[in-house]
């Protein structure tokens, strides 16, 4: 009778760990429905990237640092109001490379409100996107410094060009950290 409960047992542990292997890539990259329904009439045909849309060093290097996160969404209190914020990397199709741009979410009252940021060009490689807290940052050549008092979001194609947003309290600025 033991025998025979050891491959039940196993079977189960089998498809268990591969289901919770198989989801999170679509539960971490999933966005609230009424955001989700907003930017398919803003934004038809875009999706928000996921692992699977970055190069293969690029994602080591996002899994690396953030784990098995969303590198198309981040949760940030950006504008530093505690509201629900999202940054989000949408890609769509655009011949055969893929067009990018990196959106911010934020929910003000009963509504989504997002804005453009930047782009991330055509390319068959996606970017990614990630938050870093409140601090001192400066740009690639020493010019401009961003004295951030809430969290920055950083935009970057690994190994080609990051750059970094901050809310100044009445205004969105960037330095380019890497290019």
């Amino acid at each position: 009778m033991r025998l025979r409960v050891i491959p039940v047992l196993a079977f189960c542990l089998f498809v268990f760990v591969s289901a919770a292997v198989a989801a999170p890539q679509s539960e971490v990259c999933s966005l609230p429905n009424d955001l989700q329904r907003e930017l398919t009439v803003k934004y038809p045909g875009a999706r928000v990237i996921g692992l699977s849309d970055l190069e293969e060093d690029d994602r080591g290097f996002f899994q690396k640092d953030h784990g098995d996160d969303c590198p198309g969404l981040v949760k940030v209190d950006f504008y530093g109001d505690g509201k629900p914020t999202l940054a989000l990397v949408l890609t769509k199709k655009n011949g055969k490379a893929e067009q990018t741009e990196l959106v911010m979410a934020h929910r003000v009252g009963e509504r989504w409100r997002t804005v453009v940021l930047g782009t991330g060009g055509a390319s068959p490689y996606a970017p990614a996107v990630w938050s870093q807290p409140p601090g001192e940052y400066q740009d690639i050549d020493g010019n401009k410094t961003i004295r951030a008092t809430r969290p920055v979001v950083v935009f970057s194609k690994y190994e080609s060009w990051a750059i970094l947003y901050a809310w100044t309290g009445s205004r969105v600025t960037k330095i380019w950290l890497q290019d």
